[in-house]
């Protein structure tokens, strides 16, 4: 049954490979290339990489998204068309970045305002259609209206948690990599018992085989950068699809590394603004590591096996009873 979906993860990987130079050939001809903060002085040699590169594994989705799909396709395409508005926002910002030569582009409050929408428009479908369930090993329970506030949570939750994570060569696309991979599993595994399900699991291959080619040009030393084009649509897609299955409470056990991404930022945020003292050396938590002397690549390869062994915990769960 699983052929199918790696086939088209196979095919998504064939695919980013292929554009990726064209992807890369373009933006240094446009001189799309990212501005690195002043205080982050140890990847002052990045200053100039390309990037923008989201654009490679979001080709991807659309191409599984066009050509894979099965049966009633509107969940899945609505799927895609709520991660393109997530990446058309982080355009946007990426797009001011470049424009005016700095590492400030839409103000914080913009930001949260296009996510906010975006993701209100999410929840008041899920409830109008009736996708109110939560589901949790076995347990599943209706909150009616309650899946409102809890949608907006989870997709602004995400997408900042990812963009957060989108720190050092490959971290945000080799986490994102195994997080999707493994969610796409469980929702193929259970997509003939559940409407959507299927066509869901499929846009998880294509998009894991749009990223592992996208990483084959951002690993250390990256050739490219994912953007904010790339990380908002990340966990944008990460929330949409968590939400439209009706797991969202496996998004902070699978995806343990993006909250603390998000949590770290929180109380160094949170503490500096009471004491004018820090926390960590720096924010969010890979960078505190970086500081303390660890290479980029170790943080990386520890931040993937943890999330790992967290996904594959959750699978086993899933498989001993049930989603």
């Amino acid at each position: 049954m699983l052929i199918k979906f790696i086939l088209c993860g196979l095919l998504c990987l064939a695919f980013a490979t292929l554009i990726a130079p064209f992807v890369l050939w373009t933006c240094r001809k446009l001189k799309a290339s990212q501005s690195i903060l002043h205080y982050v002085d140890k990847h002052a040699n990045k200053q100039g990489t390309p990037t923008m590169g989201g654009m490679i594994f979001l080709s991807a989705l659309l191409l599984a998204a066009c050509f894979l799909f099965e049966g009633d396709t509107f969940v899945a395409w609505f799927a895609v068309i709520v991660t393109f508005a997530y990446a058309l926002l982080g355009f946007l910002d990426d797009f001011l970045k470049v424009h005016y030569h700095h590492n400030e582009g839409l103000r914080p409050y913009q930001k949260i305002v296009g996510q906010v929408g975006i993701a209100l428009i999410v929840a008041i479908y899920l409830y109008l259609s009736g996708r109110t369930s939560l589901t949790l090993f076995g347990l599943c329970f209706d909150i009616s209206w309650g899946v409102i506030p809890l949608a907006v949570l989870v997709l602004v939750a995400t997408a900042n948690s990812v963009n957060l994570t989108d720190g050092l060569d490959g971290l945000a696309g080799g986490v994102s990599f195994v997080y999707i991979l493994i969610f796409g599993i469980i929702l193929a595994i259970y997509g003939q018992a559940a409407e959507g399900l299927s066509n869901l699991a499929m846009l998880c291959f294509g998009l894991c085989g749009g990223i592992l080619g996208f990483l084959l040009f951002n690993c250390f030393p990256a050739k490219i950068f994912m953007g904010d084009t790339g990380s908002l649509a990340l966990g944008g897609f990460i929330g949409v699809i968590g939400c439209l299955s009706g797991l969202e409470l496996l998004i902070p056990l699978m995806g343990i590394m993006f909250v603390l991404s998000a949590v770290s930022d929180i109380i160094q945020v949170a503490h500096f603004k009471r004491t004018k003292k820090r926390v960590f050396l720096m924010a969010p938590l890979h960078h505190h590591f970086e500081q303390k002397g660890v290479h980029e690549n170790r943080i990386v390869t520890v931040y993937i096996i943890v999330t790992m062994a967290a996904c594959l915990a959750v699978l086993v769960g899933v498989l001993a009873v049930g989603i």
